[in-house]
């Protein structure tokens, strides 16, 4: 539809509209063109551009500065363009009443453009929209080389008088719209800051250019750590303390209503609902969110990229997340600090929403936003049955376990159900049983345990351990704490009453090989945990600090894990506090102190283990929940040891004595495993059944090695089996 026909009917279209703007530029650059023409008459212009005439120079040198015309276009030529002007204004009017949006109209008013800016970007719009107008541009220039406008060209053109002309080069200034916004570059050769402004061309951004076509796609330099969010859920989507949702919507509604954006900093362990409740905020605000990686700012250019996404979220009309900024400040020589990140932020109009792990609060006052600091912990227990509930979607599960067992957060608790259909679909089962969900679970637990600590695979059950009737009930209780500390805690309130010591701690002392390690090993087992044994070697250090900063990562990578820590040879850490005699005594005290908030603190299982429990600090002693004294097994206890050792499935002769062995041999049980195992390898090595003698030869070696005789008058009549070995 032509304008000059005088219809002023609305646009149908944005490009529509784009267009008849463009024709509007046409009709002034084909004016300027016949006047040009016009006034070099009938001179031979074929090498315009190409060389300088000295005639050329001479009307130049001739004609003073104030005298250069400045009335390119005669009064009539002007007005043709001003009514155009006017017929475009109109349109644009009952468009943008009928709900038409015009992306230049948007783009004027998002960066506050005056007409001389939308002029200017639509003059150097045309040439990447048309490459003829290259042409027209190099003419207009009087240089081949020169295919973009100018400066210089842009200001002429639009430009008056003598004084305007000087003042419109303020528009291309580092302050105003059209270079802070990025919404044209200036381009020269060579280098840049010796090149006057007049003699710059003007590059249209690409995003720009993108923007008024109608195309959404976000800006190929961020692109690929961005993405735009459609809210779909809102708060009553959210699993969270019902305290903190009713908060969160009075404080959306008052800020609304203040028209007052604010800037939020959600702080707390992956997936506890962060983004989601950034969603929820910006379904009730109606608008988009623009999801940006911080990864992305981990660069030299970090600033100009913010800048970037700044933009992005202004075209997208969308409110910024940025998640993971913890990584910024971790990370030297990005470029970006967070005062300069807040300074940019705070010039955004709209809402803005910040992820990290830690807390964090800017320094200095917001001009224009509100901030607020949330926490997002690991949800409570009964919301982490919510959470198991919701995720799982009518599958079959005992649900008060799973949350009780593992302190997921709803992201992890989504990636665990999400691992355990992956292993129910290799193994082509339809329904996940608690074994995926297990596994799923322990996919989910932080390994980076495994520098302090080595993770045992639990393989004992309650069967195989041999010990009296009250130790056993005592360390079922401990298994039955862990299953059942979530209800005792959460629903019937007692977290309320306790700020620490909500873990549990149990101290199992005795001699070695008395079943310390296996019984640990059944509770992690029947809990369904993970249990890891912390390498104390790698622990403590000589060094001032450093075994507080390596007890902390323990314990900080331990919540995570949802692990059991187990301690062994715990007198290392946990011995007696000693009278402070030098330096090294007091921090060794410190050392200890430190290592008693760390346990009062953590919510998890830890069990020390200890050959004498009077080695252990008192102070340790009265924090222990459980205190289990394991004792050397009794001749009943060693025989049903000595029958149980062997697996059915090993072959075994029929002269084995295992009341013999069990009278005469005071060993603990970790002792006559070692016999067993090691007589299995010489009857294998005779390729024959595991008889007396294999065992007699074995156990002779394992006194050996502990250093204690080996009588033979105590050892008739099967003595002589070794004498014969042994020959």
């Amino acid at each position: 539809m032509n304008l000059l026909e005088g219809n002023m009917a609305i646009y149908e279209n944005n490009l529509e509209h784009l267009l008849d703007e463009l024709q509007r530029i046409h009709l002034m650059l084909s004016l300027n063109f016949k006047k040009r023409m016009a006034e070099q008459g009938e001179c031979n212009n074929d090498f315009q551009g190409l060389c300088i005439s000295e005639n050329e120079v001479n009307t130049i040198l001739q004609t003073p500065l104030y005298e250069i015309k400045t009335d390119i276009l005669s009064n009539s030529e002007l007005e043709t363009i001003e009514n155009l002007a006017g017929e475009i204004h109109g349109r644009e009017i009952e468009s943008l009443n009928n709900g038409k949006k015009l992306r230049l109209c948007v783009l004027s008013e998002l960066f506050h453009l005056s007409p001389f800016e939308r002029d200017a970007l639509l003059i150097s719009l045309a040439p990447e929209l048309d490459i003829r107008y290259e042409k027209i541009y190099s003419y207009l220039q009087n240089d081949v080389t020169k295919k973009r406008p100018t400066v210089d060209l842009v200001i002429k053109l639009l430009s008056s008088s003598i004084e305007e002309r000087f003042m419109a080069r303020e528009y291309f200034s580092s302050i105003e719209s059209l270079i802070k916004d990025r919404l044209v570059y200036l381009m020269g050769v060579g280098a840049e800051e010796q090149i006057p402004l007049l003699s710059k061309s003007i590059k249209v951004d690409e995003r720009i250019i993108d923007f008024l076509l109608g195309i959404n796609r976000i800006d190929p330099r961020i692109q690929n750590f961005s993405s735009i969010l459609e809210p779909k859920r809102s708060f009553n989507d959210l699993i969270l303390g019902e305290n903190q949702i009713t908060s969160l919507k009075e404080v959306v509604r008052r800020h609304s209503g203040l028209n007052k954006p604010l800037i939020f900093f959600f702080h707390g362990p992956y997936g506890t609902g962060k983004k989601m409740t950034a969603e929820a905020v910006c379904m009730e605000l109606k608008k988009p969110l623009l999801i940006v990686d911080s990864k992305v700012l981990l660069k030299d250019d970090s600033i100009e990229t913010l800048k970037l996404i700044i933009r992005e979220a202004l075209l997208q009309n969308s409110c910024v997340y940025i998640e993971g900024i913890d990584a910024l400040w971790k990370e030297k020589g990005t470029g970006i600090t967070p005062a300069n990140m807040i300074r940019e932020l705070d010039s955004f109009p709209d809402w803005v929403f910040l992820s990290g792990e830690l807390s964090w609060e800017p320094a200095g006052v917001l001009k224009t936003h509100g901030f607020i600091n949330i926490a997002f912990p690991i949800p409570a227990f009964s919301l982490r049955k919510k959470l198991w509930k919701s995720y799982l979607n009518g599958e079959d599960a005992d649900i008060d376990a799973l949350a009780n067992k593992f302190k997921f957060s709803g992201g992890q608790i989504k990636d665990a159900i999400f691992t355990a259909h992956n292993v129910a679909s290799a193994k082509s089962v339809s329904n996940l049983s608690m074994d995926e969900l297990y596994h799923g679970c322990k996919a989910q637990s932080n390994r980076n345990l495994s520098v302090f600590a080595r993770k045992i695979e639990p393989h004992y059950t309650w069967d195989d351990i041999v010990l009296p009737e009250d130790i056993e009930k005592q360390l079922k209780e401990i298994s039955s704490y862990i299953k059942y500390r979530g209800v005792v805690f959460t629903d019937w309130g007692f977290d309320k009453k306790f700020s620490i010591g909500k873990g549990l701690t149990a101290l199992f002392s005795g001699p070695s090989g008395t079943g310390k390690t296996m019984s640990a090993e059944i509770i992690a087992r029947d809990s369904g945990l993970d249990l890891y044994k912390i390498d104390l070697s790698n622990v403590v250090s000589k060094y001032i600090g450093e075994t507080e900063k390596n007890l902390s990562n323990i314990f900080k990578e331990a919540e995570t894990s949802n692990a059991i820590l187990f301690f062994d040879e715990a007198d290392a850490l946990f011995g007696k506090r000693s009278e402070v005699k030098d330096a090294h005594d007091r921090y060794a005290n410190i050392e200890i102190g430190y290592l008693l908030q760390k346990m009062e603190e953590y919510e998890g299982v830890v069990i020390l283990a200890t050959n004498l429990s009077k080695n252990i600090d008192d102070a340790f002693l009265r924090r222990m929940q459980f205190v289990i004294e394991f004792p050397f097994p009794d001749e009943d206890q060693r025989k049903i040891i000595w029958t149980r050792i062997f697996p059915k499935s090993a072959p075994q002769a029929g002269d084995i004595d295992y009341e013999f062995f069990a009278e005469r041999l005071k060993l603990a049980g970790g002792n006559i495993k070692n016999i067993a195992l090691s007589s299995a390898f010489y009857a294998a090595e005779e390729s024959c059944d595991i008889g007396m003698h294999h065992i007699m030869r074995a156990a002779m070696r394992e006194h050996m090695k502990m250093g204690k005789p080996f009588l033979k008058e105590e050892l008739e009549p099967y003595y002589k089996m070794i004498e014969g070995d042994e020959k």
